[in-house]
């Protein structure tokens, strides 16, 4: 059993909106692909082919995937006005259930919340929650300015640890790109920078000490959380600001997280599983952006079983795809 956690859902309402952004452009570089760019830099890369409603499931097959766990990409709805926000995760949440519903065996997805309006998040929250389609929460490292561990969200993370709902990180473009304007280097560095600073916030501000009871899966590995533990723990252990809010040395909480598979290489998947075991890793694979499959997990020197958990069985107990599996999912 292989499922995908890392997978992005390409429709054209969030394609479009994207477009229509101040100071969007498009650029082709050939081989069907275009660039959806801002200044110097590229926000979205497109293909024709990945809007044809079969193109994930084929792409599925011709990988040996079983199911995957559908999200959107940066900028999510982060980079639009709150208004704009709330009318434009509500329209992606149901373009995405629906393409489940069409594959009910193959697909689910996250949902994706307006949070610079944290009350419509939270009504937002209670209807995608009751669709069975939807097994957890998208967000992106940051809202505009505005930190995940900002007071403005407790709320929101009171009411998923509630829910016991999934939320998987994905990294936003940083807010200033000024200095990196070439080799694509906000996505290359900017998005593991924005994933590292956003989950030691969130580490350093109490947010797993408080609320326990909902998954928390970090992309990209957990970017480069993982190796710089030792110096969150000393961190704390010099500075009072660093352990303010929690009563435990960082590390203890990064270890109960989760992370994904999608840094690719032997050394920092090693090193993931090193720190926090099998159990803690989910396989990805960035659909469509990269075209692996699980390549980078079957070559890793790891048990069977521990490349079972990898794989598959520690999605479907995160996600709770056991009904999923028992009505008949896969190939």
């Amino acid at each position: 059993m292989k499922v995908d956690i890392h997978a992005h859902f390409i429709h054209p309402v969030f394609f479009d909106a994207v477009m229509n952004l101040s100071g969007v452009s498009v650029r082709t570089i050939g081989d069907g692909i275009q660039e959806v760019r801002r200044g110097d830099t590229t926000l979205l890369p497109r293909r024709d082919a990945w809007f044809d409603p079969e193109h994930c499931i084929t792409d599925m097959d011709r990988k040996g995937i079983d199911v995957r766990v559908l999200s959107l990409t940066a900028p999510n709805v982060h980079a639009f006005s709150p208004d704009a926000q709330v009318e434009l995760a509500r329209a992606i949440n149901d373009q995405a259930f629906a393409a489940c519903r069409a594959h009910p065996s193959r697909l689910r997805a996250l949902a994706c919340l307006p949070l610079a309006d944290p009350l419509a998040s939270l009504k937002e929250l209670d209807r995608v929650s009751e669709d069975p389609m939807c097994v957890g929460i998208t967000m992106g490292s940051s809202i505009g300015s505005t930190p995940l561990n900002h007071a403005s969200l407790e709320p929101i993370w009171s009411r998923i640890n509630a829910l016991r709902l999934p939320v998987v990180e994905h990294p936003m473009h940083p807010e200033n790109t000024d200095n990196l304007n070439e080799y694509e280097l906000p996505i290359r560095v900017g998005f593991m920078f924005e994933t590292t600073v956003a989950l030691t916030r969130m580490i350093y501000a109490g947010i797993f000490e408080r609320y326990t009871d909902f998954p928390y899966v970090a992309a990209h590995t957990g970017a480069a959380v993982l190796m710089l533990l030792e110096r969150l723990d000393n961190g704390y252990r010099i500075f009072p600001d660093c352990r303010k809010d929690i009563s435990q040395l960082p590390s203890v909480y990064a270890k109960r997280l989760y992370y994904d598979t999608c840094s690719y290489g032997k050394a920092s998947l090693m090193l993931a599983l090193d720190t926090v075991g099998a159990d803690h890793v989910l396989f990805g694979t960035d659909y469509p952006f990269i075209d692996t499959g699980s390549e980078h997990v079957d070559a890793l020197p790891i048990s069977p079983s521990d490349r079972r958990k990898i794989l598959g069985e520690n999605a479907v107990r995160l996600f709770g795809l056991e009904k999923m599996i028992e009505a008949g999912a896969g190939r």
